[in-house]
């Protein structure tokens, strides 16, 4: 059977014909199987949804218990038989819960990695790589310029301004699922013991994390404390926060953003940010690379993100390439608006 008519693109996202299902649709659909909980992935509205216990629980918090008709939770490794195709989830190291699918029809296999991530995470667990014939892969840093480096280099570059500057607050804008916890635990693997401080947008996500046994340490809303009682200490916000009115409950604050774009020093100059932290959930160039490579697919299709640097890589080293062109699919900075319940908690 040819990989095309396993699984096809479509206006409501990728389908799978024979299993009667879609993953990560944009669109309501009557079977969605989700990769991961991040909103532009994770949406509500589907009459069924598949995904880990993780994911559902996330989308739960985001959209209420009504999100979907229906749910099941499929674990890491269990296979499920949908129609004419089986389906396994594996880790994909993006956020907790993240997963990637292997579509298997007769003698082929198709992996869809969602978002992925090869660099060590203390808050999930790690990517695997699967051998298949057809690998989708994201391509959001799919440029030989985006190399991360080592994220804990970059909490580091964060603890030595706290330690230079102990009369000013640092704020730190970071995505709500996945990067904020990230944070929180690289800078309890640095030895940071004091209490970090939370934007009430992040409160749900980051205590759902403790609760599936991540530690994270000491944690405080900002909500309540008087503004010169947060001189030297670190908060946590959105980044839709970290520009409006409600930085200024901080001690003249040093703005941080912890995202892979921050490897571009003009991004940070037109956010304003003062210390940027190249810090990602995604695969950098790097480890696009070298995951298509492991994986031994002959043929790849690459999807949101730099789609046509990646496409050239990979047919210049003899594979089958193209772009998949779906739409609906970015940063989740993108997505993470804060509720006006939340935006000055």
């Amino acid at each position: 059977m040819r990989p095309q008519d396993i699984l096809i693109p479509l206006p409501a996202g990728l389908c799978c014909k024979p299993g009667g299902f879609h993953i990560d649709p944009v669109r309501p659909v009557e079977r969605a199987v989700i990769t991961h909980g991040h909103s532009d992935h994770a949406r509500a509205g589907h009459g069924a949804v598949l995904a880990t216990q993780e994911t559902l629980d996330l989308m739960r918090l985001r959209y209420g218990d009504n999100f979907a008709r229906a749910t099941q939770a499929i674990r890491y490794g269990e296979e499920i038989a949908l129609g004419d195709v089986k389906i396994k989830f594996h880790p994909a190291g993006h956020v907790l819960g993240s997963a990637q699918i292997a579509v298997s029809c007769k003698d082929t296999c198709i992996v869809a990695s969602g978002d992925y991530k090869d660099a060590i995470d203390p808050t999930c667990t790690p990517f695997e790589v699967i051998p298949c014939d057809v690998f989708i892969t994201e391509a959001t840093f799919g440029l030989p310029v985006f190399r991360h480096g080592d994220a804990a280099d970059e909490v580091k570059k964060l603890l030595a301004s706290v330690a230079l500057f102990p009369e000013r607050a640092h704020l730190v804008g970071a995505y709500s699922l996945g990067k904020a916890q990230r944070v929180i635990a690289l800078l309890r693997e640095q030895g940071y013991d004091a209490p970090v401080y939370l934007h009430g947008a992040m409160e749900k996500i980051t205590h759902y994390y403790e609760s599936r046994g991540v530690a994270l340490g000491e944690l405080r809303a900002v909500r309540g404390v008087k503004k010169a009682d947060l001189a030297g200490t670190i908060a946590l916000a959105p980044p839709t926060a970290t520009s409006d009115i409600w930085t200024r409950r901080f001690p003249d604050p040093v703005t941080a953003f912890a995202s892979g774009w921050m490897r571009v020093r003009a991004r940070a100059r037109q956010r304003g940010i003062e210390l940027p932290l190249v810090i990602s959930d995604h695969a950098d160039w790097d480890g696009l690379t070298a995951t298509i490579e492991a994986t031994g697919a002959g043929e790849v299709w690459v999807t949101h993100g730099q789609e046509d640097a990646l496409v050239h890589w990979c047919k210049t080293r003899g594979l089958a390439a193209r772009p998949l062109d779906l739409v609906g699919y970015g940063d989740e900075e993108e997505h993470d608006v804060v509720a006006a319940d939340e935006a000055e908690a």
